[in-house]
């Protein structure tokens, strides 16, 4: 059963106005690692009702994990021929990589515990088509199994399928559901993580927003700084969990023996360079310090990092931040108001990109975010860990709101 819930109140804070970083040195320490990955988006089924979101979910995360320095073998609307042809061009290229990475969204089945990916010219009539008309995710999963040392495996796969009560109702065939079963995981390499968009034998939202729950989820988490693919994938249990009001839980079973963090960085500077140690990069200066700073022996790493750190707005005052006390933050929008007062208010443009304004739109931040003084200290702290995130992620209360964060944080959160 589709459903028009809405993929996130809250945390998914849109980029606008920051394309400017795309041009930006790619900030990773994994440069060396080999990374393929398979991404396949089924919408738009000759046999069955049309999906809104599996081809723009699929399409984004072959973006995303391009940016996070993978080769994409991708493939959209495609039939069982051209996923074939696909999934044989993804054989080759990832034999021997470091980390082999299969994302999927459209339609799936579960036929006696065998999990089925469904084409978009697939049409089940008996036990039989199964061979001819679907993809066997266990056959994927031994080609992506070669000389590979790490298997990422994300399906969101559990729509509710027409077709799979078709085959259950006129075809006799037992044990054909709707979902995905659970998949054990064999032995090699670092191991193995999979992850499913619910829990087995259970339906995923395809939702009303532009991804469904779980890829939204996926599209905000995965490639977090210094993140652990465990942990991103624990956050996305979360957020989809909140999203869909408990009424789905993504499932993972996991056999890593290494942690698997996609975007490392190194973070040991200081939260905020001062005015004396980051000039503003205006007229080529950033070429100029890049130019320097290879001169003095620091690493691309440090030099992209210091590059996003000359960027990040200051604040218009230097004075302490306290919770309760009005900040002088250089936005007009939000000058001469408090923390306290702040996250009582109201966004001032949609937390989540293209979400409609009636969700949104005169609701109080706390509502979504449940924010207390001592979540948000949590959060602040977040940010001085990770201090490119204040440039990286808008934030529906302004950019300089997440400086101020972190400076309270740096002060204690009094």
């Amino acid at each position: 059963m589709r459903s028009g819930l809405i993929a996130r109140c809250g945390g998914l804070y849109r980029a606008a106005g920051l394309a400017v970083l795309a041009l930006l040195v790619t900030v990773t320490a994994a440069s060396a690692e080999r990374r393929v990955a398979l991404v396949l988006g089924n919408a738009q089924y000759q046999h069955a009702a049309p999906l809104a979101n599996p081809v723009r979910d699929a399409q984004a995360m072959a973006d995303r994990l391009k940016n996070l320095d993978f080769e994409v073998v991708s493939g959209f609307n495609q039939t069982k021929s051209q996923t074939q042809a696909t999934i044989a061009q993804f054989a080759k290229q990832v034999r021997g990589a470091d980390i082999a990475l299969f994302f999927y969204a459209g339609h799936g089945l579960q036929v006696s515990g065998k999990n089925y990916l469904l084409p978009v010219d697939a049409a089940l009539e008996d036990e039989t088509s199964l061979d001819f008309e679907a993809v066997s995710v266990d056959f994927i999963l031994r080609q992506m199994s070669r000389e590979t040392s790490i298997r990422l495996v994300l399906l969101d796969a559990c729509r509710d399928n027409p077709l799979a009560e078709v085959l259950a109702k006129t075809a006799g065939v037992h044990g054909a559901m709707s979902g995905l079963a659970e998949m054990p995981i064999e032995n090699g390499g670092a191991g193995t993580l999979v992850a499913f968009a619910a829990s087995p034998n259970q339906l995923a939202y395809d939702g009303s927003g532009e991804h469904s729950p779980f890829t939204a989820a996926l599209l905000q988490h995965i490639g977090e700084t210094n993140v652990s693919i465990t942990e991103a994938m624990n956050r996305v249990t979360g957020d989809v969990f909140k999203a869909t009001a408990g009424k789905q839980r993504p499932w993972l079973n996991v056999s890593l023996t290494t942690e698997v963090v996609l975007h490392k960085v190194d973070l040991n500077a200081p939260l905020i360079v001062g005015e004396a140690s980051a000039p503003q990069a205006e007229g080529g200066s950033d070429a100029r310090n890049t130019s320097a700073a290879s001169a003095s022996g620091q690493s691309k790493d440090q030099i992209a990092l210091d590059v996003l750190r000359q960027k990040i707005p200051k604040l218009a005052s230097d004075a302490p931040i306290l919770f309760n006390h009005p900040i002088d933050f250089g936005d007009a929008a939000i000058d001469g108001k408090s923390i306290a007062e702040l996250i009582k208010g109201k966004p001032l443009f949609s937390p989540v990109e293209g979400l409609d304004k009636s969700v949104w739109e005169g609701k109080h931040c706390d509502g979504c975010h449940e924010w207390n003084e001592a979540r948000l200290c949590d959060q602040a702290k977040n940010f001085v860990a990770n201090d490119v995130s204040v440039l990286r992620l808008q934030h529906p209360l302004g950019t300089r709101f997440k400086v101020a964060l972190a400076k309270w944080a740096q002060g204690g959160c009094k």
